[in-house]
């Protein structure tokens, strides 16, 4: 785990109508503050990434599909400086998970179907606030190939 990364699995409400998917509520502990809500879909083996914030939090949750979140902790101080950490999460592992500023992150559609991520961040969006890096030629120590066995 990446210092600051929490994850936090998700409420699902079925009944014969279909379900409710919960995601956020301003009583839960882990509620910092709301600046935006947006969706981001990723077609299965597409990469998204990598970015990193330097002032707002994310919460994301995927709502339908499956994603591939790789996180990187890249902060000077941070006891967990240089650890990479991936969490598969959507349909078959329903949960939000919260990405503290200053950790690159990145996302890559698996499975057969497009993925809807939502992300409920502290900040309304401001393009000076993000940087982005290639997802394929960095300094980062991850490799996007699917990996067998």
């Amino acid at each position: 785990m990446i210092k600051g990364v929490e994850i936090h699995p998700l409420r699902q409400i079925p009944d014969e109508r279909g379900k409710i998917m919960h995601m956020l509520k301003k009583t839960d502990p882990y509620f910092e503050k709301f600046g935006e809500i947006y969706f981001s879909v990723v077609n299965p083996g597409v990469v998204k990434g990598w970015h990193l914030h330097k002032k707002m939090t994310l919460n994301y949750a995927v709502v339908s599909g499956m994603i591939k979140l790789v996180l990187f902790d890249d902060r000077k101080l941070s006891v967990t400086k240089g650890r990479v950490q991936e969490i598969f999460m959507g349909e078959d592992n329903y949960c939000l998970v919260k990405i503290p500023a200053g950790i690159w992150n990145g996302f890559k559609g698996s499975g057969t179907k497009p993925a809807i991520v939502a992300n409920c961040a502290t900040l309304p969006h401001d393009p000076a606030e993000i940087m982005r890096l290639d997802p394929f030629v960095n300094h980062i120590p991850y490799s996007w190939d699917l990996k067998h066995g």
